[in-house]
């Protein structure tokens, strides 16, 4: 008689109390994980002919900003400034578009003060405004003793999300003559663009025209805190995304001041809005003393007419001059 078959051995069911690290393959620690990432940008380094002490420089800057921002070992101003944040994240992050892409060429620093409260005009254009972040980049990065611009924003710079926080913790602020008046009893320096959105949005064929410098409102703040107005002028900006249209239907739609066309948008898209790569220069004038005056001429509308008229027409004169001297748009 035949002897019967042997059971089949069966496999054991899974343990449903086993981890899911006791079932697969061993789980690098951060540590391994760091030390391979910095060994591979060693290798990416050294093949785009960068020092790898170059390397480690800037992962040891990183590894340091990321400790102190988890560790909140940094503060943040009564108006949102926040100084290890811009310096760490906004200026690297412009630096590059200012010296690569446009290039930007400063005069008249020595006109801005090395200390004390001082309030810096400019002309405002480009359809994308981005002039404002290339003065405060030439203020901070060319200036003897870097000073940081405070740039007066509209509302909808700081209703927009993320965008406005952003402005915020970089140093702007809400152009209101109380926050214009704190800023001056603090010593800032304090930018402001006079034309809004009529300079930034206005078409093409009136670039380097200034455009309504509104009621005055930036030099009545200057003469009640004393501090000199330093008239600047941005040649190059004008040319980034020439307005050549505008969907003021959709514009209305969405709330905006406008909705442009230029060359490349919307043709090309979000694409279209990368800014055209032109050469610009940025000169600030000799500045216009203020503290003469006396705090009570900031309520006298003839003198805040004609110092208003004054900025304006110092502006207008260096755009021409500027224009005159540049070789190209581009060079």
């Amino acid at each position: 008689m035949a002897a019967p078959p042997e059971p089949t051995p069966r496999t054991p069911s899974p343990d449903p109390t086993a981890t899911q690290t006791d079932m697969s393959l061993p789980v690098p620690g951060i540590e391994e994980l760091l030390s391979a990432s910095i060994a591979a940008m060693r290798i990416a380094a050294q093949g785009a002919g960068i020092s790898p002490e170059d390397v480690e420089h800037k992962i040891a800057a990183v590894l340091a900003y990321v400790r102190r921002r988890i560790e909140g070992d940094y503060s943040v101003d009564e108006f949102g400034y926040d100084e290890h944040f811009a310096e760490n994240v906004v200026f690297p992050m412009l630096r590059p578009i200012y010296r690569k892409w446009f290039r930007v060429e400063v005069r008249g620093l020595e006109n801005i003060p090395d200390e004390g409260g001082a309030l810096i005009v400019s002309n405002h254009s480009g359809t994308v405004a981005i002039d404002s972040l290339m003065v405060a980049q030439a203020v901070h990065d060319e200036h003897p003793k870097h000073r940081v611009m405070r740039a007066l924003g509209a509302d909808l710079v700081f209703q927009t999300p993320v965008l406005g926080a952003f402005a915020r913790r970089g140093g702007s602020t809400l152009a209101t003559t109380h926050d214009v008046d704190r800023l001056f009893q603090k010593g800032e320096l304090v930018g402001v663009f006079p034309e809004g959105f009529k300079g930034v949005g206005k078409p093409f064929k009136e670039r380097y025209k200034l455009q309504r410098f509104g009621r005055g409102g930036f030099v009545a703040a200057a003469l009640k805190a004393g501090v000199p107005i330093i008239p600047t002028s941005v040649v190059g900006a004008e040319e980034i995304a020439p307005i050549i249209g505008n969907m003021s239907t959709i514009a209305r739609l969405f709330g905006l001041p406008y909705a442009p066309i230029t060359p490349t948008f919307p043709l090309l898209g979000p694409l279209g809005l990368i800014p055209l790569p032109s050469k610009w220069i940025i000169e600030f004038g000799a500045p216009i003393e203020t503290a003469s005056h006396g705090a009570a001429a900031a309520d006298d509308p003839m003198l805040v007419f004609d110092l208003t008229d004054q900025v304006r027409e110092t502006i207008q004169q260096t755009l021409y001059s500027l224009l005159m001297q540049r070789r190209s748009v581009f060079f």
